[in-house]
C-alpha cells in the first residue's frame, strides 16, 4: 500500500482508541448513531443506491456502510484505522451484509480504481485530515463522471465552537474531549471552493442539526454548525 501523507497520526490514534465502543449506541460515538438515519435519508433522496457501487471513505466501524448496503448498494468501505476496520468486519457477522472493508486511504483507492464509483460518501472526516482540499481532489478522482459525492463536516464559526466543541465535548460530554480542533473546521465556502478546484459542482448544502436533549437530528437548519453537501462530477464531453 502506498504512503498516506494526508493522514494525521494523532487524529488516527483518537479513533483507534474508540474502535471497541463504536457500535455502542450509548457510548462515546452515540451522536453518530443519532445522525446516521438523517445522513442516509439525504443520500438516498438524491441518488439511486440499489445495485450501485458506492465507496464510504473514512467508514469507521461501518455505521453508514451498513446502512448503504441495506439500501442495496454494492459497498466498498475504507478507513486508515485498522482497529476500526476490524470492528466493522466483526459486525458483519451480526448484520449478514456484504461489504468490502479495506484499510486504505482515499488516495490509495483513487490510484487503484480511478473514476470507478458512481457514489462517494465521506462523512465526518474532512475536519480530521491535514489537507481537506487534497482530500476533495482524491474523492473527485474516485467519482465516475456524472456521479455524486456526499460529504458532511462542521463549519468554523463561533456557534460551532460553542456548540460542537465547548458544549458537546466539555459541558455535555456528548463526544470525547479533543475530538475536534477549531482551526480544522471547514466553512461551507471553503469546502465549495476546494470542490470547484477538484472539478466538482455543488448541488446542495444543508444544515444538519443535533438536539442533545432529545438526541434527535434533522436537516434544514442553517449550516453554521454541522452540514452535509452534495456535489456532482460533470459528464465528460463526448
Amino acid at each position: 500500500m502506498s504512503a498516506a501523507p494526508n493522514i494525521d497520526a494523532a487524529e488516527l490514534a483518537k479513533f483507534d482508541a474508540l474502535a471497541h465502543q463504536f457500535w455502542d449506541p450509548r457510548g462515546p460515538l452515540h451522536t453518530l448513531h443519532s445522525i446516521n438515519p438523517v445522513r442516509m435519508a439525504y443520500v438516498s433522496a438524491r441518488t439511486r443506491l440499489a445495485g450501485v457501487r458506492v465507496i464510504d471513505v473514512g467508514c469507521g466501524g461501518g455505521l453508514l456502510a451498513e446502512a448503504l448496503a441495506r439500501e442495496g448498494a454494492r459497498v466498498t468501505a475504507i478507513d486508515m484505522s485498522a482497529q476500526m476496520i476490524e470492528v466493522a468486519r466483526l459486525h458483519l457477522a451480526e448484520s449478514a451484509l456484504d461489504i468490502d472493508y479495506q484499510v486504505a486511504s482515499a488516495a490509495d483507492l483513487a490510484s487503484a480504481q480511478p473514476a470507478q464509483f458512481p457514489v462517494v460518501c465521506c462523512m465526518e472526516m474532512a475536519e480530521h485530515v491535514p489537507d481537506p482540499a487534497a482530500l476533495l481532489g482524491e474523492l473527485a478522482a474516485l467519482l465516475q463522471p456524472g456521479g455524486s459525492l456526499f460529504i458532511s463536516t462542521i463549519s468554523r464559526t463561533l456557534r460551532a465552537f460553542l456548540g460542537a466543541i465547548v458544549a458537546a465535548e466539555y459541558v455535555l460530554r456528548l463526544v470525547p474531549r479533543g475530538t475536534h480542533e477549531y482551526a480544522r473546521l471547514i466553512r461551507p465556502a471553503e469546502l465549495a471552493r476546494a470542490a470547484r478546484a477538484a472539478g466538482l459542482e455543488l448541488r446542495d448544502l444543508t444544515g444538519l442539526h443535533y438536539d442533545p436533549l432529545t438526541r434527535q437530528s434533522r436537516l434544514g437548519v442553517t449550516p453554521d454548525i454541522n452540514y452535509i453537501a452534495h456535489f456532482t462530477r460533470p459528464l465528460e464531453p463526448a
